[in-house]
């Protein structure tokens, strides 16, 4: 066995630290001997500052990661996360999905839609005492009287109207956090290269390893002329930010440390086992029956029509995405028995509990009955809501709903309608216009609506409306009259619904203003029903954390919140793992295995001038000879030194690390142990997927596009000189 293989081994498998945790800043000093045994030289103290670097350049999208990467307001982050952008400029005479963009100049450089926003998280607080205060034992009061409180702080932290605050749970309502965000309205595309480079191996590598994808694009953020946020405008200039990432062009070597920073998603480690049991039974495979259904329709239409593709492809994207994590779910439910460890977790917990003598052994039935409740209400609920899915019955619905919302004071508005909502909420209507065509809207709605009319949970508001049909052609006639009918296509007159009374709405005779006012009520009772559970979970669920904190503590493990969409830091280590069919994935793959997997057809179709490049040898300054640390002292007393790390000699695409991430971290800088960037991440094996429920150190790695590609493709490839001149490039 080649020495390069065996130290790569050695580094990893055998020797390889429980790199779990998605960490508050705030908790990195309390790990800091962690971060130094992998290596990670910059300070713990620095890191948990947010107004330092490099945590300071690290941003949010609201649903992925970006950051800070030149002191003119770039931002680097996933080409996934900015498909969007990518798609709202994307039309046939120009569809830079297929052929990628590139401005030259800053004048060159479009808005990336109305909704795009930048969130740079400036303030985290503990407000946990304040949430709690003066809450009632009624479980509706108290679910009311947590909001109430959270608006209270948020109203006071958004004094200021270029920032957008929240108040977030940790630890199921133990806890309570208060984060300020500074928002950045005009978000413009720079550079991205073709679907083909950014998606290359499209659905069929995703989550899996090797990997050769570009998954990367270039934002830029402006502002108005006094640096404060503003709506896009031509006379808008390039935001500074208070730092950007140094980025080092020679990258990382397997068993160097890295960490990442980035807004995790969800992740469920402390759920119960009967929640994951519901998981697996029955929550994951409904949701992967409707996603298959609505991505094979979507497909035919979207080959028969071009325009339909282009502005579905972001949603095609996303559905794709969360179906094969649910199935990667549902594999790795099976292939690892993730319910049975839980389950004996679990028991262990209760063991340890009882010797407690103070211990409130009620505590676990009283929360599993709750929780069978709230299984229960999920699926009672779940095709009514699905029943409402056409895009302009929601419209709809949201719009009847504020003009009720708009009787009341401000800040007893439900979130989402209040005036700090007034932006998103109109953009959101305005935005509809590019991801919607009624024919694809009207086949997907009639889907759902079968699916309710075949199931016995049924209410009599849609079947009085709607369900009533006695066959699929009389059900196909009465929505092709709503859309025939409707007035809610024409955006003008869809944002003029934002200034109408209740009353209007009462007595409109658009087919889609009449529905959403007749399933209104039940809507209210629903939530109403939904916020009564919340309620006596919150009473619950605190107490059941404290008891698994304490437990965790005993055993010393890693206690951190469940991600939630909030900056956290994780760390680890480049890193192959033993995958499932006994192979070494290595951690690193190099430019040819483009070459090897290129077909020319989707998803394996990498552009010409990119081939062209690696067949001429045409690396430049980025090859790379090894990706291999030379064998330390510690190594060669483990085995025969025969020979040298074997050559690499290529440039690296993508690479492996034990970094424990999720969904949100998609975009999330990887750094090395100075705090230069190296990386994007972007994946998690197949493997790795269950990371949601329970973390597996020996499987878990995170799949990051490596620096030195996305520096080749800048440079040898398309040739984007104006970008490079903008980056700070260090080098060992």
């Amino acid at each position: 066995m080649r020495i390069a293989l065996v130290a790569a081994l050695v580094l990893t498998s055998g020797f390889a630290f429980a790199d779990e945790g998605q960490w508050q800043p705030y908790q990195m000093p309390s790990i800091a001997d962690k971060l130094t045994q992998r290596g990670i030289d910059i300070p713990a103290s620095q890191l948990a500052d947010l107004g330092q670097y490099p945590m300071n350049a690290v941003v949010s999208l609201g649903y992925c990661t970006a950051s800070f990467v030149s002191p003119q307001g770039l931002v680097v982050t996933n080409h996934h996360c900015a498909y969007r952008g990518i798609q709202y400029n994307s039309k046939k005479e120009h569809n830079y999905l297929e052929n990628g963009f590139l401005a030259n100049t800053q004048a060159e450089e479009p808005s990336a839609g109305p909704n795009e926003r930048l969130y740079i998280t400036e303030k985290v607080t503990n407000v946990t005492n304040q949430v709690m205060a003066n809450l009632s034992n009624d479980p509706l009061a108290r679910f009311e009287g947590i909001e109430t409180n959270s608006k209270a702080l948020i109203k006071i932290c958004e004094a200021d109207d270029n920032y957008r605050c929240s108040v977030n749970s940790f630890h199921h309502g133990l806890e309570y956090y208060l984060t300020k965000q500074l928002i950045i309205r005009d978000v413009r595309l720079v550079y991205a290269p073709p679907e083909s480079v950014g998606g290359f191996g499209g659905d069929i590598d995703n989550y899996e390893y090797p990997r050769h994808s570009g998954d990367f694009t270039f934002l830029r953020a402006y502002v108005g002329k006094d640096g404060k946020p503003a709506t896009y405008s031509e006379d808008n200039v390039p935001y500074t930010p208070k730092s950007y990432l140094k980025i080092n062009a020679d990258g990382v070597k397997a068993g160097d440390g890295i960490f990442v920073a980035g807004f995790p998603g969800s992740t469920s480690r402390y759920n119960l086992t009967s929640e994951l049991q519901f998981a697996n039974d029955w929550l994951y495979p409904t949701y992967a029956k409707r996603y298959q259904l609505q991505i094979d329709t979507i497909t035919l239409m979207g080959e028969m029509d071009k325009d339909i593709a282009i502005k579905y492809a972001g949603t095609m994207a996303s559905m794709a995405n969360r179906m094969k994590k649910i199935n990667g779910l549902l594999d790795g439910f099976k292939a690892t028995d993730i319910v049975g460890i839980k389950q004996q977790r679990e028991n262990d917990f209760l063991a340890w509990l009882k010797k407690d003598p103070n211990a409130n052994l009620k505590l676990i039935n009283n929360l599993e009955a709750l929780l069978a409740e709230q299984h229960t209400q999920v699926q009672t609920n779940y095709y009514f809501k699905n029943a409402q899915s056409s895009v302009l019955l929601t419209a709809a619905s949201k719009l009847y709903r504020l003009a009720k919302e708009k009787q009341k004071p401000d800040e007893q508005r439900e979130t989402g309608f209040q005036q700090r909502d007034m932006k998103m909420f109109k953009s959101a209507l305005k935005r509809i216009d590019r991801s919607f065509d009624p024919a694809v809207d009207k086949i997907l709605w009639l889907q759902d609506l079968q699916a309710y009319a075949s199931q016995p949970l049924k209410t009599e508001v849609f079947d009085n409306a709607l369900s009533s049909a006695n066959s699929f052609e009389e059900l196909e006639a009465k929505v092709e009259g709503l859309y025939a009918l409707t007035e809610l296509t024409d955006q003008a007159k869809r944002l003029d619904w934002m200034n109408k009374t209740a009353q209007e709405f009462e007595t409109s005779e658009d087919p889609f203003i009449r529905l959403a006012v007749a399933i209104h009520d039940t809507n209210m009772t629903l939530e109403k029903s939904e916020k009564l559970l919340e309620g006596k979970l919150s009473s619950v669920r605190p107490e059941y954390m404290k008891a698994i904190i304490n437990y965790y503590k005993s055993n010393n493990w890693p206690v951190y919140p469940d991600a939630n969409r909030t900056l956290r830091i994780t760390y680890g280590m480049v890193d192959g793992y033993q995958s499932k069919d006994a192979l070494y994935k290595q951690p690193f793959t190099r430019l040819e295995g483009i070459l090897a997997k290129n077909t020319g057809e989707e998803p394996y179709n990498a552009p010409a001038k990119l081939l062209a490049a690696i067949k001429a040898n045409d690396y430049g300054k980025h090859r790379v000879a090894t990706v291999y640390q030379q064998p330390s002292t510690w190594v060669c007393k483990l085995m025969s030194c025969l020979d040298k790390p074997a050559d690499f000699n290529s440039v690296p695409v993508n690479f492996l690390s034990s970094a424990d991430t999720t969904g949100g971290n998609s975009g999330s800088p990887v750094f090395n142990g100075k705090g230069e960037l190296v990386g994007l991440n972007f994946d998690s094996t197949y493997e790795a997927i269950t990371k949601d429920w329970f973390f597996n150190p020996t499987i878990t790695r995170a799949v990051h596009v490596d620096i030195r590609y996305i520096l080749w493709m800048m440079d040898q490839v398309d040739h984007a000189d104006n970008l490079i001149k903008e980056l700070d490039l260090v080098r060992n």
